[in-house]
C-alpha cells in the first residue's frame, strides 16, 4: 500500500485503476494507493467467520448511533481516531473487574467494598450482590464511583457466617464481566 501527498497526478484520483489497483483518500487528504483484493468465486465462510461478521455488523450499528456521543467525541480527539472507530473498538473489548478490595467490610452494615473495573472507554455501572453461604441474597445493589476506575458499595445489612459477593460490571454498549468473592 502506498501513500501520496500533494502528487499533482494522483490528487482527486478515487475508484479503481485498471482493474487492479485502487485509490482512496485517508483521513489526513493523503492518496492510498493498493492492489485490489481477490476473492475466490466459491469460498465459504466458517462458523468463527460468520460469528465474527455478525458480531462486526453489530458492532456497526451500534458505532453509527453512538458515533456522536461525547464520550467518543472526546476519546477520539485524544487518540486522532475517528468517533466511529472509537465506537466499534468499545464494541469488541467488554469491560474488567481487575481487583474487589473487602478490608473495610467484615460482614457488618455501613462497610464499603470497593471495585476496581476498567473498560476501554467507560465503565457505566457496578452491580453488587452480596448472599449467604446457602445462596439466599441478603442485599443487592449499585455502587457509586469514587474516581475513573475504582467503584464503592456500602453495605445495608449484616452477613455473618459465610458470604459470597456477585460483581457485574456493564459498560457503556451493555457488555458485563462478572467476579465472585466468598470466605
Amino acid at each position: 500500500m502506498a501513500q501520496v501527498f500533494d502528487n499533482i497526478v494522483l490528487a482527486g484520483l478515487r475508484g479503481s485503476l485498471g482493474g487492479k489497483l485502487i485509490l482512496r483518500r485517508g483521513r489526513r487528504g493523503q492518496t492510498i494507493v493498493s492492489k485490489k483484493p481477490v476473492f475466490a468465486p466459491d469460498r465459504e465462510f466458517s462458523a468463527a467467520q460468520k460469528a465474527h461478521q455478525q458480531a462486526f455488523r453489530e458492532a456497526a450499528a451500534y458505532a453509527k448511533a453512538a458515533k456522536n456521543e461525547p464520550v467518543y467525541l472526546e476519546k477520539a480527539e485524544k487518540t486522532g481516531r475517528a468517533p466511529y472507530n472509537v465506537a466499534v473498538a468499545d464494541w469488541f473489548t467488554k469491560p474488567q473487574i481487575v481487583e474487589l478490595d473487602v478490608t473495610g467490610w467484615n460482614g457488618q452494615a455501613g462497610q464499603p467494598i470497593r471495585i476496581r473495573a476498567t473498560d476501554d472507554v467507560q465503565v457505566m455501572q457496578v452491580f453488587v450482590v452480596i448472599s449467604d453461604g446457602n445462596g439466599t441474597v441478603l442485599e443487592q445493589g449499585a455502587a457509586f464511583p469514587l474516581d475513573a476506575f475504582w467503584w464503592s458499595y456500602v453495605t445495608t445489612a449484616h452477613a455473618n457466617g459465610n458470604r459470597r459477593l456477585l460483581v457485574t460490571a456493564q459498560d457503556r454498549p451493555g457488555h458485563k464481566a462478572q467476579t465472585t468473592w466468598q470466605n
